[in-house]
């Protein structure tokens, strides 16, 4: 599934296509996404001018002038900008046409996606409201992190995967940042102290930065609204790599489930 730097990514090469030019018409093929694609889009968004696209945790938010589409990439979606004539294939659900000819269209194969559609504070849509802080944001860091996790019985990993603590770090980055940390993911946060948070919270950010300069991670059917594949994975340190020398003492990496999900780490560096 996409995290926070394939998500942003993504806002980044949209914007500028889609941001001062004015909604020209809606194209939906399949409604039967992870929630229903409301019917009255084809008729609401034409004519409405696209002043930004912004992001929280994993979703996009493209502000349509009094209104707001709400956008989530699912499993396996991504977003391309197009010209308007481009035939659609099997998996393209969505489209908003563009004042200047071009499209921008959601591609779709599990549709575990998400297009939505609110004329109220985006922020406050139920899906939104609830999401913890932004790990880029400069409030994040070691003080906020302890102060969070002292009544939390569970493992530092699951904390950082929570989105209602931390919006939008998933499985790939919550593994590879505990690495950097130094920490080992099966720590209770609880027993974390002040100082390696702040370890932590810097790890964090390098993690999610890099991964955003790297152009994500090609995971699976991910590709960047350019149609390219991020270069992040040759980056890693631990995940995926169950098994293989760690690239600082050498000595293999292991792999334990916690919450069904894979967690890869290395047992000497990380305590």
């Amino acid at each position: 599934m996409p995290e926070l730097p394939e998500v942003e990514i993504t806002r980044r090469g949209l914007e500028p296509h889609l941001t001062g030019r004015r909604v020209a018409g809606v194209t939906v093929r399949n409604p039967n996404l992870r929630w229903p694609v409301a019917p009255e889009l084809s008729a609401r968004l034409p004519g409405r001018l696209v002043r930004g696209v912004s992001r929280r945790g994993k979703y996009l938010l493209v502000d349509c002038s009094g209104g707001w589409l709400i956008l989530h990439l699912g499993m396996s979606g991504s977003l391309r900008i197009l010209p308007a004539a481009s035939p659609p294939g099997k998996h393209d659900h969505f489209d908003l046409a563009l004042d200047d000819g071009t499209l921008l269209r959601l591609r779709d194969p599990r549709r575990f996606g998400a297009v939505l559609w609110t004329e109220t504070d985006a922020l406050r849509h139920p899906l939104l409201a609830g999401l913890g802080i932004e790990p880029l944001s400069p409030e994040f860091g070691g003080d906020w992190i302890y102060r969070q996790t002292r009544a939390r019985t569970a493992s530092i990993k699951q904390v950082l995967m929570d989105g209602r603590v931390v919006a939008g770090v998933g499985n790939i980055y919550a593994n590879e940042a505990l690495f950097r940390a130094g920490i080992r993911p099966q720590t209770p946060a609880r027993r974390i102290g002040r100082k390696r948070y702040g370890i932590l919270a810097d790890a964090v950010r390098e993690t999610l930065r890099l991964a955003i300069a790297a152009g994500g991670s090609t995971l699976r059917d991910f590709v960047g609204s350019d149609g390219a594949p991020g270069y992040f994975q040759q980056q890693y340190g631990v995940y995926g790599r169950a098994g293989l020398p760690c690239p600082h003492c050498g000595r293999p990496i292991a792999e334990v489930r916690q919450g069904q999900r894979s967690t890869c780490y290395c047992p000497r560096c990380q305590t």
